[in-house]
């Protein structure tokens, strides 16, 4: 099949679709979801999405508050666009239906969460992001120029490499014109031809043993522009939620939303006393990195495989209004958190890096676009603010679709390009090798490239990595395109990407911590050498 249209999206998170919902009113539009369309990150963000809303919120302390928690690596000037875009960004969410609670007096309920100065977060209960993607789906699919392919998987992006010409990391003027599409239905890969592409792949958690992240989220999306010879950058920078639920028999973890803190819920060892006041003088509200940390810290101390969050002192009306899904999913495992403490313990969260954009959401790479978790913006810095994933998101959409919209009535298609070359390649029968070699993957980050880290840890992580790299990609040459192929290359190709930047920034910085340059303490204003 080859297939033309104005705007290809790969990714049906918030980024993706609110990217489609724009950009349908000039052109043609196809959505590609390698899941379902509602398999997405988004439908797992819990918290909610940080926005000023009411005095005595304003714009330059939510800056502050984001700077701060990106140890000061945010760029100021993407900090300044994101938050001074954020009140008309998320009224644009309401205009699309979503839901946001509000008090009695019909004002949004907002909640504080970690490294937050003020009240600021809407939310649907805790399953904000279900609200949003929900709604989201419902408006595009009822736009007659948005065509939805759900189970269809990206390979690879259509470059000048497709067209027989050399293309490397400092080749100027890459461009991209589509990407190849697997379809399991025909068991073939499909060409589709686009002006302008956007990608919104999500995250890259899967990449470690213990993640928050749908599976879906194997940094696909990463991974094609590395290839690609587009620019990724600070990819070291890996937050871990501090508290997932403990219950090792589940797959993804749980989350459980930092927002509970912010109603009050207290960390605490087993035996009930609280201790994250040692680490930082904000407690359990101090930002993820310091939590995450403290927890991992303890968590050694000790031996035990956890430590607790007590919510036993939170209001019974807001836990029942508030987080009504994590008292069910608790009480469904025998916890009753009105009266039982929590058991938590840090997971794979979310991607601080990423492929490098400009604030109009434009890569390296020419008609490439990148917005949500998969694009490094320069928000984030070193560490995110709790909730200013989702709002980054909506952002970088409608700025990356301003520019789009401009660009595209100036393009045409490139018919030059060839159907996907699979001569040669036979049908893999050797799965116990992808599923193996994905298992010793994940094995790999969390034990060398997790919470804390050391240069003996990454480079026995890089040489072992490079092993399975070198296996995986002599299987890829061999093999018939699948899914599970494709995804394990890029979790290695993610997974390489990590290591290589922690190994080159020579300080611990926000959420990379290294044994070995302790200099940088949380808290210390210094700047490094940013991203």
């Amino acid at each position: 099949m080859r297939k033309k249209v104005d705007f290809l999206v790969i990714g049906s998170g918030i980024a993706g679709l609110c990217f489609a919902l724009k950009a349908a009113n000039y052109g043609k539009v196809c959505v590609v979801t390698k899941a379902k369309i509602d398999d997405t990150a988004t439908k797992y963000a819990q918290g909610g999405i940080a926005a000023v809303i009411y005095h005595p919120d304003t714009y330059e302390k939510h800056i502050e508050d984001t700077m701060v928690a990106g140890d000061e690596l945010s760029d100021r000037h993407i900090v300044e666009i994101t938050i001074r875009e954020s009140t008309k960004r998320v009224m644009e969410l309401v205009e699309w239906g979503v839901n946001f609670d509000k008090t009695k007096s019909g004002k949004f309920a907002l909640a504080k969460e970690g490294g937050h100065s003020e009240f600021r977060v809407l939310h649907h209960k805790d399953i904000t992001g279900m609200e949003i993607e929900q709604k989201l789906i419902l408006a595009a699919q009822k736009h007659h120029n948005i065509e939805i392919l759900e189970e269809q998987l990206a390979v690879e992006f259509i470059t000048q490499h497709h067209l027989g010409v050399n293309v490397n990391r400092r080749t100027p003027d890459k461009t991209c014109y589509g990407a190849y599409i697997y379809s399991p239905d025909s068991q073939r890969v499909n060409t589709i031809l686009s002006k302008i592409t956007m990608v919104a792949t999500g995250g890259i958690g899967s990449i470690y043993s213990n993640t928050t992240n749908p599976p879906v989220a194997t940094g696909d999306g990463i991974a094609m522009v590395y290839r690609a010879k587009g620019n990724v950058r600070g990819m070291e920078f890996v937050q871990f939620h501090p508290t997932s639920l403990y219950n090792p028999k589940e797959s993804p973890s749980f989350l459980i939303t930092e927002a509970l803190r912010g109603a009050g819920a207290i960390l605490k060892d087993k035996y009930g006393s609280p201790f994250m006041n040692k680490y930082d003088h904000r407690g359990s509200l101090a930002p993820r990195d310091i939590v995450a940390r403290a927890i991992d810290t303890e968590m050694k101390i000790s031996g035990d495989e956890c430590v607790f969050l007590d919510a036993t002192e939170v209001n019974n009306n807001e836990i029942f209004n508030h987080f009504p899904n994590i008292y069910a999913k608790c009480l469904s495992i025998g916890i009753d958190i009105t009266k039982d403490m929590i058991p938590v313990v840090p997971a794979a969260h979310y991607s601080c890096g990423g492929i490098a954009t400009d604030e109009w959401g434009r890569t390296s790479i020419l008609n490439l676009y990148a917005a949500g978790e998969c694009a490094s913006t320069g928000l984030h810095g070193a560490n995110r603010l709790a909730s200013n994933s989702l709002l980054e998101a909506l952002v970088f959409a409608h700025r990356a679709c301003i520019k789009a919209v401009e660009n595209v009535k100036n393009l045409d298609f490139c018919d030059a390009v060839p159907k996907w070359d699979s001569e040669g390649t036979v049908m893999n029968e050797e799965m116990v090798l992808i599923t193996s070699s994905k298992k010793e993957l994940q094995t790999i980050m969390s034990n060398y490239v997790g919470i804390v880290r050391s240069n003996l840890r990454l480079q026995r992580a890089f040489d072992r990595l490079a092993i399975i790299y070198r296996e995986t990609e002599d299987l890829y040459k061999k093999s018939i395109i699948s899914p599970e192929i494709c995804e394990l290359r890029n979790m290695i190709n993610v997974g390489y990407i990590i290591i290589k930047n922690a190994m080159e920034r020579h300080e611990s910085r926000g959420l990379h911590y290294s044994l070995d340059y302790p200099g940088h303490k949380d808290g210390d204003e210094s700047v490094g050498d940013g991203l």
